[in-house]
């Protein structure tokens, strides 16, 4: 039995991708019989009580426009750190470089403890968006990049975002860690509490999932699906999540015509609710040249629903054109192309739908047999005296 720190800088109640995946390592990894100490920054102050592992949040600030991330130091929380003061660990894996990356740092250095992190998203893209300005992005590449060199072992989601972090300039060995997915059935019920909710009838639904953030490439799915409405193509689009374009969107929605045909519903915390808008739609238009291996993907293929994706794009890695989902290019007309010929043939896109659910998920506790020899190996290293990595000691 291992006492594991999963942290992170989103969790419950509202999560993105990340916070998703620490949710499926604590819930799993105590499955397995470890003990797990989630923290995060402070979201929700209601009740806190059935989860099978700990939640030790810190105070934060909101970031503006963001609603599902805070920044803020644990470092000045007393309540915090009274805490964690009393709460023993073997390991910390951090999925954030940010505030629980600092904190992180701060206890492995404090504790000397095994210190593994994540790399799961394009924080050029991000600072690069945010400042405007290349300078300041590379800054804060080159920030990201030296807390990964201060870790003991440096994992990816999969090939592309390894690359990625690599072409950032980390030279050490990233290993490859793949993220899983729970396996379940949807209950007809949820499927038609999605149909009458949203009044879909029997048309075809195209879906995208995600932040309402432009970086996902929602231009090219709305200009798409224009595109399919202006040649008479039947269909309903759907857009879950939320994000700081939601109102952008919403203006580019009616620029285009489109407030008939699409709708906006916001962030879905049921998982029920989720299972049956996947299992319900027809295809999940996911053309995002910014994620890597996509959570959304995984969920999708769970309820049997393919993707269609950018040819070439880091979060396409798991698909094969025609097999178990479908490729376009990044543009509107090839989109619309593809989603067209998916939606009218809707027995090609259930066979597509069974080979994705055959292939693209793995079962969280697959996942977690590899995780939890990888975290043993880690924590006998350490206590072997074999972790070198250079720490700034911070009190």
């Amino acid at each position: 039995m291992l006492r594991i720190g999963q942290f992170t800088d989103t969790f419950l109640p509202i999560m993105d991708g990340v916070g998703r995946v620490v949710l499926a390592y604590s819930e799993n990894l105590c499955k397995m019989g470890h003990q797990v100490t989630v923290v995060a920054p402070m979201y929700d102050t209601g009740f806190q009580g059935g989860y099978p592992f700990q939640l030790l949040e810190f105070m934060g600030r909101q970031v503006p426009g963001l609603r599902q991330y805070k920044i803020g130091e644990a470092v000045w929380d007393s309540h915090y750190r009274q805490k964690i003061r009393m709460t023993t660990l073997d390991l910390i894996h951090v999925h954030s470089p940010f505030a629980a990356g600092s904190e992180a740092l701060r206890l492995a250095s404090l504790r000397d403890l095994p210190l593994v992190a994540s790399f799961h998203s394009k924080y050029y893209d991000d600072f690069l968006k945010a400042t405007k300005s290349e300078s300041i992005a590379r800054a804060g590449v080159k920030m990201v990049v030296n807390f990964y060199n201060r870790c003991d072992e440096v994992w990816a989601v999969g090939q592309n975002p390894a690359k990625v972090l690599q072409e950032y300039g980390y030279e050490g060995e990233v290993q490859v860690v793949p993220n899983g997915a729970t396996m379940r059935e949807v209950h007809p019920s949820d499927v038609a509490e999605v149909t009458r909710r949203w009044n879909l009838g029997e048309d075809p639904v195209i879906l995208f999932v995600g932040q309402m953030d432009w970086k996902k490439n929602i231009l090219t799915v709305l200009e798409a699906c224009a595109r399919m409405r202006a040649d008479g193509v039947q269909f309903r689009l759907i857009l879950a999540g939320q994000g700081i374009d939601m109102i952008n969107i919403e203006n580019k929605i009616r620029e285009l015509g489109l407030q008939y045909t699409a709708q906006m519903v916001g962030h879905i915390t049921d998982p029920s609710l989720l299972d049956g808008l996947y299992a319900r739609a027809s295809v999940l238009a996911f053309p995002s040249l910014y994620d890597s291996a996509p959570m959304v993907v995984r969920e999708a293929a769970v309820m049997g629903t393919p993707a269609v994706m950018v040819r070439g794009s880091t979060a396409a890695e798991n698909i094969r054109d025609g097999e178990n989902g479908l490729l376009c290019d990044n543009t509107p007309e090839d989109l619309a192309r593809v989603l067209t010929e998916g939606i009218g043939d809707p027995e090609k896109l259930r066979r597509l739908g069974q080979q994705a659910r055959d292939t693209i998920p793995v079962p969280w506790s697959v996942v977690m047999e590899t995780v939890s020899a990888r975290y043993t190996r880690l924590v006998e290293m350490g206590k072997a005296g074999k972790l070198k990595k250079k720490r700034i000691r911070l009190v």
